[in-house]
């Protein structure tokens, strides 16, 4: 018989081979957990002296009954529909040139300033964000509209691309983010609740971001030549063609605020209010229609997918007790509780060098969010932290998924120029990161105040 903290260790080892093999994330949880399930069952089973040939058949049995009902709770969760109606509202905001019109009204209110072209993409992603909920869209989009407008203006490679990948993982922390969608379902917690408090986090980590660029041109001034200055003619027109994304922004999170609109509910408002602007503006051919409902089905069904591999894969890490025993061995050193919690940031950072963020924070959940519990910190809280350390993943080399989609766009910049852009935004995280653990109000705030929440 295998002990069940080896059978642990086993299967969080074979899970990052078959993640090293480039394995998908759900199907890898997916078969680790369900033949996980089975042998931790069938010893169970043999240790208080159930016959070999019985134990592996009811461990068989139990297997196939949570992989069938964990399935159907993912697939009938009702809290579930804000990720279609979220994934919806992103790609028709995308077809219907949404992204373009935040990128001009911010180019003509900061692109007259020392590096504003670059601050201008970070203020437009950040609006792209809160419609599309998706660092990978922001980063895509935006850097197609940005990059050849810093090219024409002669910027830096470095601070060109670092911008746009950088700006990206903002998606990741202004709602209606996909990822706190995923860690909500996972911990239970309140949807709306977290994303109001990705809210003031994503508009602080904002301006730490032009912040970020500010520094670099005033220290280096060549690498982000002033734009031409706009009139105010100029400045007040981009604002009109940018109103329609401001006012379905502010009535989805407006509305959830206030409690008028449940985060399903502002979901539906918020894609339904996208497809008459992009009805309006005459975009959605037949073409462009189709385009935007397959890319959604896929965008949808990845995510389920990867919500019924996480479901599968927790209950069998709670049957191996490791998660138990790490929360024992971590709040019995002398660290306190505030090392334990930068043990946990410096972990995920170092995860982070090698793994997708998605894939990260699936896995990491049913290990961290015990020892979360055991140390009485708010979920919410510690949700938004964890956000920010897997946005840095996302610029980290070696893997840096949002350098590669910025790579991919310019394939002419060294992938080592956009690397070294990157990291003046990766301290400005890090900056973000230690004024949560200061000032957790900052995320604590506006949830509190959450009208029903």
């Amino acid at each position: 018989m295998i002990g069940m903290t080896t059978l642990g260790l086993l299967g969080l080892l074979a899970l990052f081979v078959l993640l090293a093999l480039r394995m998908p994330v759900a199907l890898s949880m997916l078969g680790v957990g369900f033949v996980g399930t089975i042998i931790a069952n069938a010893n169970k089973f043999i240790s208080v002296g159930m016959s070999p040939d019985q134990a592996w058949a009811r461990g068989w049995k139990i297997a196939y009954s949570n992989l069938s009902g964990e399935t159907f709770e993912a697939a009938s969760n009702f809290n579930l529909l804000v990720i279609p109606m979220f994934v919806l509202m992103g790609n028709l905001a995308g077809i219907s040139g949404m992204s373009k019109d935040l990128f001009n009204a911010a180019y003509r209110w900061m692109g007259h300033m020392r590096g504003g072209l670059a601050s201008a993409t970070i203020a437009a992603c950040a609006g792209f964000a809160a419609l599309s909920g998706s660092s990978l869209a922001s980063a895509v989009t935006m850097g197609r509209v940005a990059l050849p407008e810093m090219k024409r203006y002669k910027y830096a490679d470095s601070l060109a691309t670092g911008s746009v990948a950088a700006g990206g993982t903002l998606g990741f922390l202004i709602p209606p983010s996909g990822g706190m969608i995923i860690y909500a379902v996972l911990t239970e917690q309140s949807i709306g609740r977290l994303f109001m408090a990705g809210v003031l986090p994503g508009i602080i980590l904002t301006l730490l971001f032009i912040g970020a660029i500010y520094l670099t041109v005033s220290r280096k001034p060549d690498m982000g030549p002033r734009g031409e200055r706009s009139s105010r003619a100029d400045r007040m027109a981009s604002l009109a063609h940018a109103a329609p994304i401001l006012g379905v922004v502010l009535v989805t999170i407006g509305g959830m605020y206030t409690g008028f609109f449940t985060p399903v509910e502002a979901s539906s408002v918020g894609a339904f209010l996208t497809f008459l602007v992009a009805a309006w503006r005459r975009s959605l051919t037949w073409q462009a229609s189709r385009v935007v409902i397959l890319q959604t089905m896929n965008a949808t069904a990845t995510v389920f997918l990867i919500i019924i591999g996480a479901f599968v894969f927790i209950p069998f890490m709670s049957l191996t007790e490791l998660p138990a025993q790490l929360v024992t061995l971590l709040t019995s050193l002398p660290i306190g509780d505030i090392g334990v919690l930068l043990v946990i940031i410096l972990a995920y950072m170092f995860l982070g060098m090698f793994l997708e963020s998605m894939a990260m924070l699936v896995l990491t959940i049913p290990v961290v969010i015990p020892i979360a519990i055991g140390l009485e910190w708010d979920l919410i809280w510690f949700g938004i932290i964890v956000v920010i350390v897997l946005e840095m993943g996302m610029i980290s080399p070696p893997v840096g998924i949002n350098v590669f989609i910025v790579k991919s766009i310019a394939p002419d910049v060294p992938m080592s120029h956009i690397f070294r852009g990157i990291w003046p935004f990766w301290f400005a995280m890090a900056i973000m990161i230690a004024l949560l653990i200061i000032f957790p109000q900052v995320a604590l705030f506006l949830p509190q105040t959450l009208v029903g929440g």
